[in-house]
């Protein structure tokens, strides 16, 4: 027997098993604090991936003495971004699928990026990112639970 999925549920079986893959990819963090993984995906293929972490050539701490960020560690979507503007492809209207929503700083990346939706599993303390996209007319979904 065939299993139907009409287009919505099969969407939602995707965006799970792409945020899936952006937690494996937040593991490669070197970032005690916070790790979060990110995945550019257009036209059904990923073109690009990212984590947060320091710029390259730089030592892979993330954290000063007292546990605060550094101010020059990358976010895992400007990372993926960044990527994506180094290769052929481009990632105009493509998805974003990132652990943590965007902040507002890289709200602004992903907009001018061509990004026509975000979708992520948890919040960032600050919700001005995301309601920056979707004044912008981006789409962004929250999926906190990748169960089945």
């Amino acid at each position: 027997m065939k299993i139907r999925y009409d287009s919505e549920e099969k969407q939602l079986r995707y965006d799970k098993a792409y945020l899936r893959m952006a937690c494996e990819w937040a593991q490669l963090s070197h970032c005690s604090r916070k790790q979060v993984g990110a995945l550019i995906v257009k036209n059904s293929m990923i073109i690009s991936d990212g984590y947060n972490g320091t710029p390259t050539g730089f030592d892979n701490c993330c954290e000063d003495e007292k546990g605060s960020t550094l101010w020059y560690v990358l976010h895992a979507e400007a990372n993926a971004i960044m990527k994506v503007s180094k290769s052929t492809n481009n990632s105009d209207g493509a998805t974003l699928y990132i652990t943590l929503s965007p902040c507002k700083e890289c709200s602004k990346l992903v907009l001018q990026s061509g990004i026509k939706r975000v979708v992520y599993m948890k919040a960032y303390k600050d919700n001005s990112g995301v309601t920056f996209l979707q004044r912008a007319g981006i789409e962004v979904v929250q999926i906190e639970n990748l169960d089945s």
